[in-house]
């Protein structure tokens, strides 16, 4: 289960146009994003020889990259799975790194979601809802948000915790796109959305590119960055649509979590940050439980009283996350980059102390797909 711990390292780290672009395509904005984390690295597109990218909008997206970009790279993937579609390119490009398909990666993301008003490219409803228009996203998750409610006891008041938190962190962040303070209170007396998830339990729409580059650990620690070493990935798939999922209240993420913490040779006490997927405060609850963090049924209490805020017990999405920093329809790739941010160090007012293992994980779908990343500094490798 170990044998890509500490083979391969992001050495480049890029953001463009967050918040509102207008007049930019998403193409546009990836490709921004992927010269300067290229140039964050120390290295020029013509190092580049495989391709990761998806974006809302495009059935062949590596193809339109690579166009953009003027590239012929050697390796490519374009596997779509949702929000958690870029750590499970951190697992296949590894993969492919280690076979020596290639050497070095761009993995990239682009989206206009905000100026263009198109949120909808993954939503793809069976004839039921078809019949019955549910809102959806916020319908799928308020239907696992009242079950938990109901099972475990947890509280509105508990969700709210997680989106006052994620707003702490925001103000350490100059990038993220809310950053003045909000209570347990604001969040309850914001409109209601979806019963029970009301405005601030919902994240952000936004604009924005986002790149890394992967490389071997050698060439990492020869680049301008501190490498942040990959140690464990994991990805696992257990439906489709909501409607089908087995129990509201656990998701795939008790297996990616627990396959990313074998091949790491680590546990969840091990890990110092954490960056989780947050499209809605729900979610964090529920992948604390379901990576070990704490207890089936004990999210809720897990996150009050700051738990996941500054000072807390354990430092979640310290860039704010996809409620107060960005999520320009699919938050996955901006994770990784926060993890990375904390272990280079470079976190500005916003750094968790100075962390070694970092936990990013993704959600895909309706909860349809889950995948999990733990990297680690040099220290994590003696």
């Amino acid at each position: 289960m170990n044998s890509l711990r500490g083979k391969t390292a992001v050495a480049g780290l890029g953001y463009a146009g967050l918040g509102s672009a207008p007049g930019w395509s998403p193409i546009e904005l990836g490709a921004a994003a992927a010269e300067r984390a290229l140039a964050d690295a120390g290295l020029s597109i013509d190092d580049v020889d495989g391709l990761c990218a998806s974006t809302f909008y495009h059935f062949f997206p590596t193809t339109s990259f690579a166009e953009q970009l003027r590239i012929r790279p050697r390796w490519t993937n374009a596997d779509m799975t949702g929000g958690s579609t870029f750590m499970a390119h951190i697992q296949q490009a590894s993969l492919a790194i280690e076979a020596g398909l290639c050497e070095t990666v761009l993995i990239i993301y682009g989206s206009n979601a905000r100026s263009s008003r198109d949120i909808y490219g993954l939503i793809d409803l069976t004839p039921l809802q078809v019949a019955y228009q549910p809102l959806l996203p916020v319908g799928a998750y308020a239907m696992a948000a009242a079950r938990h409610m109901h099972q475990y006891g947890t509280t509105r008041e508990q969700m709210a915790e997680v989106a006052v938190a994620s707003r702490l962190w925001a103000r350490g962040n100059p990038d993220a796109a809310l950053r003045d303070p909000i209570t347990v209170a604001d969040v309850l007396s914001s409109p209601m959305v979806c019963d029970p998830l009301s405005r601030l339990d919902c994240c952000l729409v936004s604009d924005g590119g986002a790149a890394i580059v992967l490389t071997s650990a050698e060439r990492a620690r020869d680049l301008r960055q501190p490498p942040v070493y990959v140690l464990g990935s994991a990805s696992a798939t257990w439906h489709r649509d909501i409607s089908t999922m087995e129990d509201l209240t656990v998701t795939a993420a008790v297996q990616s979590g627990r396959e990313a913490f074998a091949m790491a040779g680590l546990a969840p006490k091990d890990v110092d940050v954490v960056q989780l997927y947050d499209a809605f405060t729900i979610l964090p609850i529920l992948f604390l439980e379901d990576l070990g963090f704490c207890s089936k049924g004990e999210g809720g209490p897990y996150v009050e009283n700051g738990g996941i805020a500054p000072g807390g017990r354990l430092p979640v999405n310290t860039g704010g996350g996809g409620l107060s920093f960005v999520h320009p329809g699919m938050f996955g790739l901006f994770a990784i980059m926060e993890a990375c941010i904390q272990l280079r160090r470079q976190g500005g007012e916003r750094q968790a102390g100075a962390p070694d293992v970092a936990l990013a994980h993704g959600n895909g779908g309706y909860f349809s797909h889950q995948s999990t990343n733990i990297f680690g500094t040099a220290v994590t490798l003696r």
